[in-house]
């Protein structure tokens, strides 16, 4: 199916969508995608825009890591840069000083798989050759033009999210002819990108990204239209976690008052077929993705969901 179909509201069913998102392959393991996966978000950086600085230490990430894992997660994003709006870039050897020491410690200490969040091909070899399985690359195969061929090359998983420009200025171009067409027809032609440089379609997720290069209206109208990126048959990741549109909508300037708020949108992804969600708070996040699955499920006729700890 192509996105002109998509555009006419011609997209697989639930059951349908069940016949192309099986799992989720990466380096050396698989993300079973036949329930919601809660991705639980581990930034080591000091400028986040939630919990920059936090887990800045080496032992503060782990023992962050370790308590994703038991609280839920099913796969952990590593991250070494912040990619909030306005965010400045840091060189590929500092993002490298960052995420590479606690993927090889994380590799060893926890059984979930791992992901590295960067948009640089240098940080994602060092990181897959330290234990990471999947590669979050924000721009899309965009910023780095031998990202492709090194995740290939690695065996990872690939996230493909749509953005435009870089973090420094990607809130100056947020005006779209139809967003909701053209992220579809990104996303669609960054794949083929990917398959051409030998990652198979079986490795590969997609993202929207909500909140890159996208205003309130805009990150609303993807979040009612999520549906209709079924029609690229692949697993969609969905990234709302405490984020600003939020804030906007409920009138929370702090991050940490936006989690209620976040929790509204998976359910609401989980209705509209999203797999994956990247969260901070991972808990509360699989306890909101199980029940909306489990409504769900019972609706497409296929029982309950199966229990939290599954």
């Amino acid at each position: 199916m192509n996105p002109a179909e998509a555009e006419r509201g011609s997209v697989p069913s639930a059951p349908e969508a069940e016949a192309f998102s099986v799992c989720l392959e990466g380096n050396r393991c698989s993300l079973d995608l036949s329930r919601p996966c809660i991705m639980g978000i581990l930034n080591v950086t000091p400028d986040s825009f939630f919990d920059g600085g936090r887990f800045s230490r080496i032992e503060d990430a782990v023992a962050q890591g370790r308590r994703l894992a038991a609280e839920g997660a099913d796969i952990i994003d590593v991250g070494g840069e912040s990619t909030r709006p306005g965010a400045s870039a840091v060189s590929a050897a500092e993002e490298m000083e960052r995420v590479v020491p606690v993927v090889e410690r994380l590799r060893r200490e926890v059984a979930v798989p791992l992901s590295v969040d960067t948009w640089k091909s240098a940080v994602a070899g060092a990181a897959i050759s330290a234990g990471a399985a999947f590669v979050n690359d924000i721009s899309g195969l965009q910023f780095d033009p031998e990202m492709a061929r090194v995740v290939a090359k690695g065996g990872a998983g690939l996230f493909i999210m749509h953005t435009r420009g870089a973090p420094p200025e990607m809130q100056n171009d947020t005006l779209y002819r139809d967003l909701v067409a053209e992220v579809i027809a990104f996303l669609s032609a960054q794949a083929d990108k990917a398959v051409a440089s030998g990652i198979p379609r079986r490795r590969l997720a997609i993202d929207p990204g909500i909140g890159f290069a996208k205003d309130l209206s805009g990150n609303l109208e993807l979040l009612g239209r999520l549906g209709e990126l079924q029609a690229l048959r692949l697993p969609v990741l969905l990234g709302t976690s405490r984020k600003s549109f939020i804030g906007s909508l409920l009138g929370r300037s702090n991050p940490k008052d936006r989690l209620y708020g976040t929790l509204a949108t998976i359910a609401l992804g989980v209705a509209a077929g999203a797999k994956i969600f990247r969260v901070h708070d991972v808990g509360p996040a699989k306890d909101a993705a199980l029940t909306a699955w489990a409504v769900c499920s019972r609706r497409a006729g296929g029982g309950a969901a199966p229990s939290r700890r599954a």
